[in-house]
């Protein structure tokens, strides 16, 4: 564990100045690569998706519930302990009051292939109260590739090809289950549209409880991948990775 160096209270004001003119610099270079993101075209979906989620089956459409924006968060699902990914929950514990996000005609919403009869209770585990559905059965996941299985779909992952993940060295992101942020638009006549998507480390965003860390001396201190989850410090369990 390492300590702040101390220095006067002059010498501190001059560093934290110089920090500043970066910080507002980054700050500028992140609302214009907002701007540009709003700019980005849309793609129309065709296809039917079903999800199932607390009241039954759900079409793409229902899970904007009557707003025209949608955030949809893809969480990683442990098959061989059924049960979510932990760094996937410390993201999803970072979700805001979501009358925040409808009083800005924005819907949210976690999904997940785990199947529904899993999802539910430990849906309830972590307290969440958020829609989450399940993709279970469909073409969802492996259509914005957040679950990776060349016989089904060739592999993508961050916009990168099989090819070009494992020569970068990211074994881990050519097959299974992945994260995700993707965001949708609903036109007037129920017509949905992809708008964006970001994997790996776009996720970062989301996570309020590293943006304080970061304000910090020991900063993270734990990588996303070795995040627990919340009901879960002090006891052994398996990571994502």
């Amino acid at each position: 564990m390492t300590r702040p160096t101390e220095a006067s209270r002059d010498e501190w004001l001059s560093a934290r100045k110089r920090l500043l003119a970066e910080e507002k610099e980054l700050t500028r270079r992140q609302d214009a690569l907002a701007a540009e993101r709003r700019e980005l075209p849309m793609v129309r979906i065709d296809k039917d998706y079903v999800f199932e989620g607390e009241a039954g089956k759900a079409s793409l459409a229902d899970l904007f519930e009557g707003r025209r924006q949608l955030i949809v968060y893809h969480m990683m699902w442990l098959w061989d302990l059924d049960t979510g990914c932990p760094s996937c929950a410390m993201v999803l514990d970072n979700v805001g009051h979501l009358a925040h996000l409808h009083a800005q005609n924005t819907s949210f919403a976690a999904v997940s292939r785990g199947p529904w009869e899993s999802l539910r209770p430990y849906r309830e585990r972590m307290g969440w109260t958020f829609p989450m559905y399940s993709s279970f059965g469909g073409d969802f996941n492996y259509d914005f590739h957040v679950t990776l299985d060349e016989s089904v779909a060739p592999v993508e992952y961050n916009y990168l090809s099989k090819a070009e993940l494992e020569l970068e060295g990211r074994t881990s992101d050519v097959e299974g289950e992945q994260p995700g942020t993707s965001v949708f638009w609903r036109d007037d006549d129920d017509t949905v549209f992809h708008t964006y998507s970001s994997y790996s480390r776009g996720g970062d965003i989301h996570i309020g409880t590293h943006n304080y860390l970061d304000l910090t001396p020991l900063g993270r201190q734990r990588h996303v991948g070795e995040a627990m989850h919340h009901d879960r410090y002090g006891i052994d369990q398996t990571p994502c990775h």
